[in-house]
């Protein structure tokens, strides 16, 4: 009931801001994660291997905190509404060209590019979305704005299977310019930043941000820490979860995607429920909830006797791991200096993600590490111990940290 009277007291300004920067995340997301279902024909097609194809995507993971930095000062110095209209129709751009490559060096160039563009989208999008909703109303909707990524995985899915069977895997990318068209949105319905309005052009801007930095180096260090325990527990209980399915439980193609709908459901209900709690019970506290339960399910999550057990296992992990995530939003915008609130959430966010983006290859190792009797890589151990680490630091970090809830933007 609370969360239906937090959506009625929306102005229509409110309401037309969040919808626009949740689309804006969601569609980023799409466009990301239509590479990730079509690696294979497209390795055929250019002549290499699934391996080398693969740093398509690295190579736009290792570009987001370059778009997080440049767009996010674009932000705090002009305004977020402008640099985050250019910066949709940038990565729409680069998705379109993805679509026309004419060989391998030219697509890791475009998804270099498309890279800096997906960067710079959650950092303007979210200081916009939470300095225009209401102080009471910013821990459900950080919750909702940020499961626009799951909302975009089971995007992609569902034009994946209609789109790619029948026009092939360029299509997709011309289907991933969609995008742009939200910037007509924007454009219409969407006004400035009230906070960032207030605030002002600073008479020295480059001055102001240098004073800044030197102020509040250690909390910028501490975010990043912050940043990359979380990126390290999305990612830990993400990408190698699919293999352990397929390679150690025996599931088949269709079991494993049905698997991941549902753990995608619980991503969704677990980041909206759990960052509209962390409104009453605090930030901190809630991730801290969230990660403990998280090492509780360990267990139905890698080690259930049944199948049954493991969906549920699957749905609860999923839940607490982005009911986590869900209040990242408001807590980093939270945190961040008003007058770089543009760049801070963002590129700590976006370094964070690039310092975990070794998780797969870490628990490989591991998975080879802890091989069964048979020799062949034991994943539920290795998911199991990277996991119950990552939760213990993402833990241990919360515990030290501060937060301004109910900050006044």
């Amino acid at each position: 009931m609370e969360a239906i009277r937090l959506f009625k007291s929306l102005n229509r300004d409110q309401r037309n801001t969040f919808v626009a920067c949740f689309l804006g995340w969601a569609l980023d997301a799409f466009d990301f994660f239509l590479l990730t279902f079509v690696i294979v024909p497209m390795a055929h097609d250019f002549g290499t291997s699934v391996a080398d194809l693969s740093y398509a995507i690295t190579i736009t993971l290792a570009m987001r905190p370059v778009g997080a930095f440049i767009f996010g000062l674009l932000g705090d110095r002009f305004g977020r509404r402008i640099p985050l209209m250019i910066d949709i129709i940038f990565y729409s751009l680069m998705e379109l060209l993805t679509a026309f490559s004419p060989n391998y060096t030219v697509l890791l160039i475009f998804r270099a590019l498309y890279g800096v563009g997906m960067g710079g989208e959650w950092g303007l999008g979210a200081s916009l979305a939470m300095e225009t909703l209401p102080t009471q109303a910013r821990g459900l909707f950080s919750g909702i704005l940020q499961q626009g990524y799951m909302f975009g995985y089971l995007f992609a899915a569902a034009v994946y299977g209609i789109v790619y069977p029948i026009f092939g895997w360029r299509a997709l990318f011309v289907v991933g310019a969609l995008p742009a068209v939200l910037v007509i949105y924007i454009r219409a319905k969407v006004p400035e930043s009230p906070a960032w309005l207030r605030q002002g052009l600073a008479e020295n801007f480059w001055s102001t941000v240098g004073d800044i930095l030197k102020r509040h180096w250690l909390l910028f260090i501490y975010v990043i820490l912050l940043m990359t325990a979380f990126n390290a527990m999305s990612h830990g209980t993400q990408d190698m979860y699919q293999t352990f399915l397929g390679e150690q439980r025996g599931l088949g193609v269709t079991q494993k995607a049905s698997i991941g709908i549902i753990y995608s459901v619980g991503a969704i209900c677990g980041g909206t429920i759990i960052g509209h709690f962390s409104q009453k019970f605090g930030r901190r506290r809630s991730i801290i909830l969230a990660a403990a339960l998280g090492i509780l399910l360990i267990p139905a999550w890698v080690f259930p006797p049944s199948l049954s057990l493991l969906v549920i296992g699957g749905f609860a992990m999923q839940f607490m791991v982005q009911g986590a995530w869900g209040i990242v939003p408001v807590h980093l915008n939270e945190l961040s200096p008003a007058e770089v609130r543009g760049t801070f959430p963002g590129f700590a966010y976006q370094l964070g993600n690039l310092l975990a983006a070794n998780t797969a290859v870490v628990e490989a190792k591991l998975a080879e590490r802890f091989h069964d009797a048979g020799g062949r890589p034991n994943y539920a151990k290795a998911l199991a111990l990277f996991a119950l680490v990552i939760f213990l630091a993402l833990i241990g970090l919360s515990a030290i940290g501060r937060e301004e809830r109910g900050k006044e933007f």
